[in-house]
């Protein structure tokens, strides 16, 4: 029998501040194993915004990623280390190599419009020294990409893909960490404000691999993330890690379905985000599906936000659906609050000016995930950012 748990039933707050549940009432009617996912644009139709998967989006500003319409590729760079090589895929090629299919719209659009799958392969048992650096610029023009990341067995690499400039960018992401792997993808957004990205990044898990997901979003006018990660075998590990910071009139929305359908698995999702000004707004959904045959499972998705200034929303809804009774744990918790004043009341006390003082809460607030990044050059250009966007504040 499987178990629908909703936030209401099964969350529990793990910091200071009130309790969000703005979307915690809703307990899906749909398992998340019967959602659509094709390789045919007709299989979706135009979001309205009252579907479960869209219903926080403003869908009505996305228009452009919804149209059978070609685009011009963003400019890129890239710094590859030795052996690890780029080339491109036919679309024929891709939907028969086994990689998931797209599941929304914006995805099969992406997949259909993209001049060419480009396809970035590290070697069997390879362990890179140096990142592989991936640089996507937007000219202000409307356009699709479809990236397939092929990390062979036993091989250690971390990619970095960063996106900036601005434009109205679909995309379609696929890591397959071969068996035994170590593989970690940091997905940088750094738009600029009057940008759009619709994104579904995909991870396949090797048997008794290990994948981290990292995604890092500071920019844009509206990005909205879909990470899905699935087992190819028993044995694999997936870390997805998020760091989000959403200002005045933005919308930032991750998502993320782990999917265990092989046994002796383990995955971990935590993700936090700050957010400051009017009308921005923040959405994270967390979805874990526990199939019957994965026995052993070890879930856990923990989601955090903290609001700054007044006029903000963070809507955060975590869900688990359970379909065997032989799991070793499976949970989940999110919360929500406003700037902590005893924290700044305790700092200043010691001598520390109140906007320094908000400036080291909320570092701390995002240590525990970017101290996990791995990147030097990610963690220190992070947290710039995050002091020039308190900077702004004050």
């Amino acid at each position: 029998m499987s178990l629908l748990a909703d936030k209401t039933q099964q969350t529990q707050s793990v910091s200071q501040g009130s309790h969000t549940d703005s979307a915690a009432a809703f307990v899906p009617d749909q398992s998340r194993a019967e959602r659509t996912t094709s390789y045919a644009v007709s299989d979706f139709p135009v979001p309205s915004g009252r579907e479960e998967e869209w219903r926080f989006t403003p869908v009505d500003r996305l228009q452009a990623l919804f149209a059978e319409t070609s685009g011009t590729p963003l400019r890129r760079e890239e710094s590859l280390p030795e052996g690890v090589t780029v080339s491109t895929l036919s679309k024929d090629e891709w939907q028969g190599s086994g990689a998931p299919k797209p599941a929304d719209r914006a995805a099969v659009i992406a997949a259909a419009q993209a001049e060419a799958i480009t396809v970035l392969d590290v070697p069997a048992e390879a362990e890179l020294t140096e990142p592989v650096r991936l640089v996507l610029t937007g000219e202000g023009a409307l356009a699709h990409g479809h990236t397939l990341v092929r990390v062979g067995n036993f091989a250690k690499a971390t990619i970095v893909l960063r996106h900036e400039g601005d434009a109205q960018y679909s995309e379609l992401l696929t890591v397959v960490a071969g068996d035994g792997s170590d593989v970690t993808v940091v997905t940088v957004q750094e738009w600029a404000d009057s940008a759009l990205h619709l994104g579904q990044h995909d991870v396949v898990v090797g048997r008794d691999a290990k994948v981290r997901h990292i995604a890092v979003t500071l920019g844009g006018g509206i990005v909205r993330l879909n990470t899905n990660a699935s087992y190819a075998g028993p044995g694999g590990s997936f870390e997805g890690l998020g760091v989000y910071f959403a200002d005045a009139g933005q919308h930032q929305e991750h998502r993320l379905f782990v999917d265990h359908e092989a046994p002796h698995c383990h995955s971990n999702v935590e993700y936090k985000g700050a957010l400051q000004g009017e009308t921005a707004h923040t959405v994270w959904v967390g979805d874990v599906l526990i199939r019957a045959a994965a026995e052993g499972t070890d879930t856990y998705e923990l989601n955090r936000n903290l609001i700054l200034t007044d006029g903000a929303r963070a809507d955060s809804v975590p869900n688990l659906e359970i379909e065997t009774g032989e799991i070793a744990g499976a949970g989940h918790a999110s919360a929500t609050g406003r700037f902590d004043d005893q924290q700044l009341f305790y700092l200043q006390a010691r001598g520390i000016d109140e906007d320094t003082a908000r400036r080291l809460v909320v570092r701390g607030f995002f240590a525990s995930i970017v101290g996990r990044i791995g990147v030097p050059e990610v963690e220190e250009h992070l947290m710039e950012a995050i002091d020039r966007e308190l900077e702004a504040t004050a």
